[in-house]
């Protein structure tokens, strides 16, 4: 069972990848903060009696649940609207764009450096952007919230063959769009 002080420390970690992956899906800081704030009350109420190993992927299924809603009340409203599937948290050392974003305490960087690392996060973000919407899922449920095949398929309602599949494409999408814009990580 989480107490208080390790649900709290959870979701503290686990709010800044879920905001940028609901951003990734809904393109709205407004609604991805209301998407995150609503999965995060979901975990709270319903999940706090759940060991700490548990609350990551029942986390990421709550986001990815909010994620959904959030386009099937777009929808409803708007018949004009293209549903979008969504991007959920565990270790911050398996996003790559916080080991990007995040500054390396042993030396100073340049304001050169650091507009540089600032327009290749946007550029990666915005590549990240541009794949299909389960390619764009699979990869960040993959590789930033570092959930395995089987839970990623669970997340996905989908088979594992499938994530993998998805994740593959989406690695060979990123880094041929990266390339041409003459980025290499």
């Amino acid at each position: 069972m989480a107490t208080r002080v390790e649900l709290s420390d959870f979701l503290a970690g686990a709010e800044r990848r879920a905001f940028k992956q609901a951003m990734f899906a809904v393109r709205d800081a407004d609604h991805a903060l209301d998407i995150v704030q609503d999965a995060m009350f979901k975990l709270a109420e319903n999940y706090a009696d759940r060991p700490v190993p548990e609350l990551g992927p029942i986390f990421a299924r709550i986001v990815q649940n909010a994620i959904h809603d959030f386009f099937r009340r777009q929808k409803v409203r708007s018949t004009w609207v293209t549903l979008f599937s969504a991007l959920s948290s565990s270790e911050e050392d398996a996003d790559p764009l916080a080991i990007l974003d995040a500054s390396d305490g042993r030396t100073t960087e340049s304001a050169a450096e650091t507009v540089e690392r600032e327009q290749i996060v946007r550029i990666i973000e915005e590549e990240l952007g541009r794949l299909p919407p389960r390619q764009r899922e699979a990869f960040v449920l993959r590789y930033w919230e570092d959930l395995d095949v089987a839970e990623t398929a669970a997340a996905m309602k989908c088979s594992e063959g499938s994530v993998k599949t998805h994740c593959s494409r989406a690695t060979q999408a990123l880094a041929k769009s990266l390339r041409a814009r003459g980025i290499t990580l």
